[in-house]
């Protein structure tokens, strides 16, 4: 009933409102056992505004539909965990599999491009710069995408600086002293690594016709927070970003059986890997 409280102290009312807030603006989908996760990324923008809980930002959030507040609300709950070369089998099926192939399809060009559809803070972008420039396609033409809902998140990525908890997850101690240098109480990634990525902010649901094509796209561990139809028009739309025998790779919990008129799985070990028709 209205005004019940949950265990996690938001309103019922409140709980659907958020919601219906966060899908409306992502399409992500927050099922009701996910209370804990609204009261620990909702928290800091509660103390930020001076307010004594969340059902208080709701009544903000429905009062004034203030946009710089609900962005930022929607941003928290959108923010998802990264880090380095996550998912190494993932890495090691590029560099076995997938680079050799490109090597010698693209000798001519030297130019790879490359999509990082959810990127967070930029781990999973500049992982990749790095595998690349390990590989030897250090004087090729390469481009990566990093594209996040998050601006904030963005901001971040862009500037390539870590904390010593966030290069100590995933990456090699050689590869940190080859490609970061100490910036303060953060480790700063190099000027040729920065320069292959770049990052713009996006909504997968919208349109992705203007984007590739590429030759790899990583979307990992974010079609599982979306609905089946949403998944659907999110896959369909990627698969037209891709070469022929461009690369999909999605996180361990998601798959793209079912949708075998645009993706084979590719037989690369234990990796997610899905091959473009």
């Amino acid at each position: 009933m209205p005004g019940q409280t949950t265990t996690a102290g938001i309103h019922s009312d409140n709980y659907r409102f958020l919601q219906e807030h966060v899908y409306a603006q992502t399409g992500i989908v927050l099922e009701q056992d996910k209370h804990y996760l609204f009261e620990t990324r909702l928290a800091p923008i509660v103390r930020q505004l001076g307010l004594g809980s969340i059902n208080d930002l709701c009544a903000v959030l429905r009062s004034s539909r203030e946009t710089e507040v609900g962005r930022r609300v929607v941003e928290a709950m959108t923010t998802n965990e990264t880090y380095f070369f996550r998912d190494p089998g993932q890495y090691e099926a590029i560099r076995k599999t997938l680079l050799p192939r490109l090597k010698q399809e693209r000798r001519d060009t030297k130019r790879l491009r490359f999509w990082s559809a959810a990127s967070s803070t930029g781990q999973e972008a500049y992982s990749l710069a790095i595998l690349l420039l390990e590989e030897g396609f250090g004087d090729w033409n390469i481009q990566i995408l990093g594209t996040d809902f998050s601006s904030q998140v963005l901001d971040r990525a862009r500037s390539g600086k870590f904390h010593q908890i966030e290069v100590n997850r995933g990456l090699p101690a050689a590869l940190l002293i080859k490609y970061f240098k100490r910036a303060g109480v953060e480790w700063a990634i190099n000027d040729q690594v920065r320069q292959m990525v770049r990052f713009e902010t996006l909504d997968l649901r919208k349109s992705l016709r203007a984007f590739g094509p590429f030759d790899l796209v990583f979307c990992r561990n974010v079609l599982i927070y979306f609905d089946a139809e949403t998944k659907k028009k999110i896959l369909k739309e990627i698969h037209g970003t891709l070469f022929h025998r461009g690369w999909l790779l999605l996180g361990g919990a998601e798959t793209a059986f079912g949708f075998e008129e645009w993706f084979e799985r590719e037989g690369s070990g234990n990796a997610a890997a899905y091959e473009a028709k």
